[in-house]
């Protein structure tokens, strides 16, 4: 039996003090994994946990998490990659409806949750295309022919830089919220209306990584993401019943050496933009490759970017979703909405590509 297909029993204790203190360590892999365990305990569906070596794609040796659901289905599999700061775990609340019918995998992208943690480039065009080949490694040895990508934030950004370089491995593109679309805007302080006091905290934080502070707090780490996002933890109220278990997860996923975050930093241009913005290379996208855009009506991210899309692919397939009342981690605002307009999807791209495979079918019959 695979190394989590086993589900163990692990409780957060809402008192972590003093015994949390004695065994915090900046590289406690094995409480990672427990805050993991913690988290996919409530998954209803047997899934399947483990390392997928992709050989020397950035460090010496890279290997990627990875949970496998439903994997004897015939159907194209659906692959999730999460957003800054994220892990596998963090779709709890999708996993048994989107693999009710089709093969499942979401991975720690390379440098965040339980993947290696190499140290990436410093060019923001390396560094891209580090993660893209990181990505395509793991399909080979996963061997997957052709996906349904999808991504969340900035996962959702690598699913296009993907997509882009890999056209024939993607037969469908869903990108939720994604990060790194429009460009920044000139006059970003005005257009925003950002308080002199915050501009000044910003410069002086600019070249930090963007979660330093919860590593900053140490072993109160843990507190530190409660207290600034208890947003988050309600979101998963109905799904974890363990009240600390969200916060710890989230806290190991970024207590790590923050390979993947520095990496995230080297990209952006300000943490709402990309240093070279998707935007402006989605028309050198095959118009083959059907794409769908979901978005929270309360996210920080710019929508418009959907209108964009449709404007710049007039041959292509693009649909756009609005979920009402969701922000930006909309799979778990809304997450039967949400769940629901990725099974619809993925279902309709199965019938278009059956019927894309007909047709080329008939004309090579015509041909002989």
């Amino acid at each position: 039996m695979a190394e989590d297909q086993k589900i163990q029993t692990y409780s957060v204790s809402n008192s972590w003090w003093p015994s949390d203190l004695l065994r915090w360590s900046a590289f406690n892999c094995e409480m990672l994994r427990q805050a993991e365990k913690a988290i996919m305990k409530f998954i209803k569906r047997p899934y399947r946990g483990f390392f997928v070596d992709i050989g020397s794609v950035v460090g010496e040796s890279d290997k990627i998490w990875t949970v496998a659901l439903n994997e004897s289905s015939d159907k194209t599999p659906l692959v999730l990659l999460h957003g800054l700061g994220a892990g596998t775990g963090l779709w709890v609340m999708n996993y048994d409806t989107v693999s009710q019918n089709r093969p499942v995998y979401a991975i720690d992208l390379l440098g965040f949750g339980r993947s290696s943690r190499p140290t990436f480039d410093k060019d923001p065009q390396i560094i891209e295309t580090q993660f893209v080949k990181s990505i395509e490694e793991w399909r080979k040895e996963v061997n997957i022919n052709k996906m349904i990508l999808a991504g969340h934030s900035f996962g959702g950004f690598l699913a296009s830089a993907y997509a882009l370089k890999y056209p024939n491995r993607i037969q469908h593109l869903i990108l939720a919220d994604s990060w790194g679309f429009p460009e920044k805007p000139a006059d970003v302080n005005q257009k925003y209306n950002v308080p002199l006091w915050v501009k000044g905290i910003a410069y002086l934080v600019q070249p930090l990584n963007p979660l330093w502070a919860v590593r900053a707090a140490g072993p109160f780490g843990h507190w530190v993401v409660e207290k600034t996002r208890p947003d988050i933890m309600k979101k998963f109220n109905s799904v974890v019943k363990d009240e600390k278990a969200i916060s710890q997860y989230i806290y190991q996923c970024n207590a790590q050496t923050p390979s993947g975050e520095s990496a995230f930093h080297s990209l952006m241009s300000g943490f709402g933009w990309a240093k070279h913005p998707m935007i402006n290379r989605i028309h050198e996208m095959d118009e083959n490759i059907p794409i769908t855009l979901i978005y929270g009506s309360r996210s920080w991210v710019d929508n418009a970017s959907g209108d964009i899309i449709k404007k710049t692919r007039p041959n292509s397939y693009v649909k756009s979703h609005i979920i009402n009342q969701a922000g930006h981690h909309v799979y778990a605002d809304r997450p039967e909405e949400f769940n629901s307009i990725i099974v619809e999807t993925c279902d309709l791209s199965d019938k278009e590509n059956t019927n894309n495979d007909q047709e080329i079918e008939n004309v090579v019959k015509l041909e002989e």
